[in-house]
């Protein structure tokens, strides 16, 4: 099982990006996919998740209208769109599986619930 985060790079404040989450040896019709990011001496958060039939979605109340989650069954990929994007938002962006997208307490509570990460992909919006 494995989950391979990329299109991470290098960005001016105000672009945009989008991160594609491949999935091996699991289907993304079987779970719901969350992505995170951590920042430089910052704890890993949550950003969103999308559910394994794609009909919910789940995204950190600071981020709701810039990034939005997505995904392509047929090549098992799962995306996060981001848009207007701020210096703040430099980090790695990380990938992973939860059975479902739950209520979650806060987006660090988030973490706690995933499994099967993947490799990240750094984000770096500078000018």
């Amino acid at each position: 099982v494995q989950l391979q985060a990329s299109g991470g790079g290098w960005v001016q404040p105000g672009g945009s990006l989008r991160l594609s989450c491949a999935a091996s040896g699991l289907s993304v019709t079987q779970y719901a996919i969350g992505w995170f990011r951590q920042a430089p001496g910052k704890e890993r958060e949550g950003i969103s998740c999308i559910s394994s039939s794609g009909g919910s979605t789940f995204y950190a109340d600071s981020l709701k209208g810039r990034f939005t989650t997505s995904k392509d069954v047929a090549k098992n990929t799962v995306y996060l769109e981001m848009n207007s994007l701020k210096p703040e938002d430099t980090a790695v962006y990380y990938c992973a599986t939860d059975s479902v997208c739950r209520k979650y307490s806060d987006i660090k509570d988030m973490v706690s619930w995933f499994h099967n990460w993947g490799q990240g992909t750094q984000v770096t919006v500078s000018s």
